[in-house]
Parts: structure tokens; sequence; C-alpha cells
């Protein structure tokens, strides 16, 4: 997986918007991400979800599972509050605060949208409560729509209640590190460290662990549990295929933008990679070391 220049650039430069050589800057900038970011392990050799798209998780898998991304899922509210309040300019305020409302149960409008008929509402949620398309401005308010309370329909499946996710209390070292690194790289109030931050994580969701994810899900689901619902996983998987789309775009757009700091970027980005990586080698061991007590 690989950035690309957008022909967008090239058309700034023949259309004089942007000079030769800023072009041939943003063009090396582009390069260095590549090495910095798209190589790194968590985007190409995530082990944990590697493993589960074997489908070969159990009950207990899949309820420690479950209750770690819950933790990330609760707490990664208030590091999206940081990054409204710390935002660098009025736009960047409102679309974190699109994704932040989003989390708490706005839903997505758009006018004339329409999911159509779900057959399977457990795999692609209920049409009342999931939209992908729209903003939040104008959208409604449903308790129901939040996204850690998907996270709780699925944890009651699996003989979990309210009080056993999402709490700090419930989350592993390593799930913990991971949700304090995004509070001070992703909520960062320099906005070329945030930046480099959410460009990072908007790599890593976009290169296919959602879908590891619901391949290992689905197999539980048609094997054990098939009322298990899958629409927190799903939602996101269509959604990060949208957002893949737009990342090279920002970023083309956040390079010529005045203040912007490379290196500053850079080092955002690189921190919460590993960051990142944290939470999903926590996983990643304690299935092997389960494993090994059975």
């Amino acid at each position: 997986m690989q950035l690309q220049v957008s022909d967008q650039i090239e058309s700034k430069v023949t259309e004089g918007k942007i000079s030769a050589d800023d072009a041939s800057r943003f063009n090396t900038f582009v390069a260095t991400c590549n090495s910095e970011f798209m190589t790194h392990p968590i985007i190409n050799d995530n082990k944990y979800c590697a493993w589960f798209a074997k489908g070969n998780v159990n009950r207990e898998n899949i309820k420690h599972f479950v209750i770690q991304f819950s933790v990330f899922s609760n707490l990664f509210l208030i590091a999206q509050l940081m990054k409204v309040i710390n935002a660098g300019t009025l736009e960047g305020m409102r679309a974190s605060k699109e994704i932040l409302a989003n989390e708490l149960g706005v839903i997505f409008h758009k006018a004339g949208a329409c999911m159509g008929e779900v057959a399977d509402t457990d795999r692609e949620g209920d049409p009342e409560i999931v939209s992908l398309e729209g903003s939040v401005d104008g959208g409604r308010f449903r308790f129901r729509a939040a996204h850690f309370e998907w996270l709780v329909k699925m944890g009651e499946v699996l003989g979990l209640e309210f009080n056993d996710m999402g709490k700090r209390r419930h989350g592993t070292p390593a799930t913990l590190f991971f949700c304090d690194q995004l509070n001070a790289i992703y909520g960062n109030e320099d906005p070329n460290i945030a930046e480099g931050a959410s460009f990072a994580v908007e790599n890593w969701a976009a290169a296919g662990f959602w879908k590891e994810l619901i391949t290992g899900l689905d197999a539980f689901k048609k094997k054990s549990e098939p009322k298990l619902p899958l629409a927190f996983f799903t939602w996101h998987d269509k959604i990060e295929d949208q957002h893949a789309g737009h990342v090279m775009d920002e970023l083309e757009e956040l390079f010529f933008t005045d203040g912007f700091d490379e290196e500053k970027f850079l080092e955002g980005g690189r921190n919460m990679l590993d960051g990142v990586q944290a939470f999903w080698t926590g996983l990643n061991e304690q299935r092997i070391a389960a494993a090994h007590t059975d």
C-alpha cells in the first residue's frame, strides 16, 4: 500500500496555483510519508488481525476483544473532544465535531439519501440509526445510534453487561497506553502533530483491518452465535472505504497551508502508529498466553 500524488498537483502547476518547486517538495514529502508511515508494521503486518481473520476465534477470544475495543471506543471520545478544542481552524474544528457528534449518536443526514431495505440488520445495521452519507449538521440524535451502544448490544449477546465494558478499569495496560497516546498525540494542541496523527490513523484504518475483523467475526457468528450484531464493524469498514479516497486530498491542502511543519507532522504520525501497534500487540500477546493456559 503506497500513497500516490494525485494529478491535481500537476494541474495546479499548469494553472499557476503552485510552483514547480512546491510540487517537487510535495512529491518528496509524500515519498517520505510512504517510507515513514506506510512501511509501519501495524499497516503491513498486523499479526492479531491476520490471526483473527482465519476464523479460529473462540468465545473467550471474542469477549476479550470486544471488551478491549469497547474501552478504546469509549475513551476515544476524550481524544476526539481534545481534537475539537485544539483545532487550528474553524473548518478543522467542524470536521472534528462531525466525528465526535456521530460517535455520540447524531446520525449523518443527507437529503434524499436512503439505505434502502436491509435484509440483515444485525450485520448491516438498523436503517433508522445508520447512515453513511451527509453531515451531522441537520442530522438527528438517537441514543441507539451511539457507537458505544452498538458495542454494548454486541456484548449482551456474549453475556457481557453494560458495566463490563468501556470503562478505563476494563482496559489492559496496552489498551490504556493506546488511549493515552490518542489523547496526547491525536488530540495534541499543536495542529501539525495532531494532523500527522490523524493522517496516520486514517491510513491505518484504510489498510484493511476492519475487513479482517469482519471475516473472523462472520466465521464466529455462523459457527457459534447467529444473533451476534456486526453493524459496528461493517459500518466502520464502509466509512473507511469512503475516507480512503480523501486522505491525499486533505494532505495536499494541508501541505500548502501557512505554518505547516513537516517534521512535526511526521513525528505525530510515527508516534501515533506506535500507539496503535501497542494496542494490537497487547491483544495478540493475550490470545497467545490464553492459548497456552488452556
